[in-house]
């Protein structure tokens, strides 16, 4: 009978992929270097842009639901049972379980090789049955669960059984297996937006009492899509960020949006706002700002934000919503005193 050691307040203290050695993100059982390898804290989902922009400054998007979270962990499949054989004898110094685990290859071997019982902590029943020679001849995979952040999970039965069979083409019957939405949750901060480089007119330098102009030309702004796929199970998902509208902020109270909410709607071709033209200096934009108030040494700081509305469709047909998400960038606005101006 092996007891299995506690592993849950090392993990909290070492940094990611520590017990997979160097580049532990696991891909089909290897990881970038084509070694074998087995961490908690990394996931083998592979996430792939299929559309949208690729080049410039790009980033992340913040959800706009504060208490929308992703799922904290879920069960993934590992190793083959050759993998698991070569790992386990060449080296064995990864970590079985998100909170009941073992370190040394003999330990390895002794449970999925030799047959012995493990003992754990946080898993019912109590004694896992070993397995005999690695399952070898038999086709599946030993799965095991993953988070991202195993410090973040409060509830300690979360995805913690020990690394455990599953023949091939069957999902494990338990609530954290994964799902397409387990897939399109994971993908939702792997969705990469371009910056927001708004067009103004005047450029960087405005004036008190009359309006700057704020526009993007068409194709400015296109879907993203992504694709994310957990080898191993056929599942996928496809999540896709829209862009819907702009917000300003003039970085003052001493200002005037235009529309008055601030939300200037972005048009199907991706252009925003209506393009400045010569002697409508005096006219309202319909997307734009007037400063009340000259800057004093420091300039305004002009946040424009765009609002990404984000769904997702999985392999088994389902699909839905996910929160708004937005992406935010600054630039200096210099305002000046003059009460008119040729342009």
């Amino acid at each position: 009978m092996i007891t299995t050691s506690l592993v849950v307040t090392l993990l909290s203290s070492s940094p990611a992929g520590a017990f997979g050695g160097p580049g532990s993100d696991v891909r089909g059982g290897t990881n970038d270097s084509g070694e074998l390898s087995a961490s908690a804290s990394q996931s083998r989902i592979k996430v792939t842009q299929t559309s949208g922009p690729t080049g410039g400054k790009q980033g992340t998007v913040a959800s706009t639901d504060v208490n929308w979270k992703p799922p904290p962990c879920w069960y993934e499949p590992v190793f083959t049972p050759e993998q698991l054989k070569n790992f386990s004898e060449n080296d064995g110094s990864g970590d079985v379980g998100l909170r009941d685990g073992w370190y040394g290859s003999e330990l390895w071997t002794d449970h999925f090789r030799d047959e012995k019982d493990a003992n754990t902590i946080f898993t019912k029943p109590a004694a896992v049955k070993g397995y005999k020679n690695y399952n070898l001849g038999k086709k599946g995979y030993f799965w095991r669960g993953v988070a991202p952040d195993v410090t973040a999970i409060d509830d300690t039965s979360l995805c913690s059984r020990l690394m455990f069979w599953q023949d091939a083409g069957q999902i494990p019957d338990d609530p954290n297996a994964p799902t397409a939405e387990t897939l399109a949750d994971y993908a939702y901060d792997k969705v990469k937006v371009p910056e927001t480089e708004v067009e103004l007119k005047p450029a960087a330098r405005s004036t008190v009492n009359l309006p700057t102009w704020v526009w993007l030309d068409k194709g400015t702004f296109q879907d993203v899509k992504v694709r994310a796929e957990l080898p191993g199970t056929g599942l996928w998902a496809e999540t896709t960020a829209k862009p819907v509208a702009l917000h300003l902020n003039p970085g003052t109270k001493d200002a005037e949006v235009f529309p008055a909410s601030g939300d200037c709607e972005i048009n199907d071709d991706g252009s925003i706002g209506t393009p400045y033209t010569k002697g409508a200096a005096d006219k309202t934009p319909p997307c734009g700002i007037r400063y009340l108030r000259a800057t004093d040494g420091a300039p305004y700081q002009l946040s424009a934000s765009v609002t990404w509305q984000i769904t997702w469709e999985g392999s088994d047909g389902s699909g839905g919503d996910l929160p708004d998400g937005t992406f935010e960038t600054t630039q200096d606005m210099n305002v000046q005193e003059i009460q008119s101006i040729n342009r």
